[in-house]
């Protein structure tokens, strides 16, 4: 299905029912690996809201969630500094955070969140992405360990991913043609 955004001509790359099953997959693996454990999931505002809302609907174990806004694209492009919007509201001092991010790409946002969490001394963080782009990564990061979809380097919209503010309600994930 081909759709138009903007100026902007897209093409269907995941659908919905796909992204759902692997959102459960990843919901069970947190539910093992933190058994036992309250983690507080950190969500990246605005992309991440749609896949959090979903993640955590799967996640069964006690846990939080709270949100910070960085952003760092201008249109279709990175501009290589990420600014911080809405900071962290609550003490992550001993805590078990996971990072909810809705794509990585080229690392310059994850690099700035993890080092503010950091300073926050946590007893852990991970990071949980929907998407990562692994030929776009220009750091290597140990910390993301739940990833939903290895994706090539298109541009992608749609499941709170969004092109100049538009597309983020779409169910399904498409990519720039």
């Amino acid at each position: 299905m081909r759709i138009e955004i903007d100026d902007k001509t897209f093409d269907i790359m995941l659908e919905y029912e796909q992204i759902k099953k692997r959102i459960r997959l990843l919901a069970i693996q947190l539910n093992v690996d933190y058994e036992n454990r309250i983690p507080v999931f950190i969500g990246v505002l605005n992309g991440s809201f749609i896949f959090l809302a979903d993640l955590i609907k799967e996640v069964d174990i006690p846990s939080e969630v709270s949100f910070v806004k960085v952003s760092s694209y201008k249109g279709d492009k990175s501009t290589g500094r990420v600014k911080e919007e809405i900071g962290l509201q609550m003490s992550l001092k001993d805590r078990d955070v996971i990072i909810v991010e809705d794509i990585v790409d080229s690392g310059h946002t994850m690099e700035y969140l993890l080092n503010m969490i950091k300073k926050e001394d946590p007893a852990s963080v991970n990071v949980c992405t929907l998407l990562l782009k692994p030929n776009s990564v220009k750091t290597k990061f140990d910390e993301i360990t739940y990833i939903g979809f290895e994706i090539p380097d298109d541009f992608v919209v749609g499941y709170g991913l969004d092109y100049n503010g538009l597309g983020r309600n779409l169910k399904d994930i498409y990519k720039a043609v």
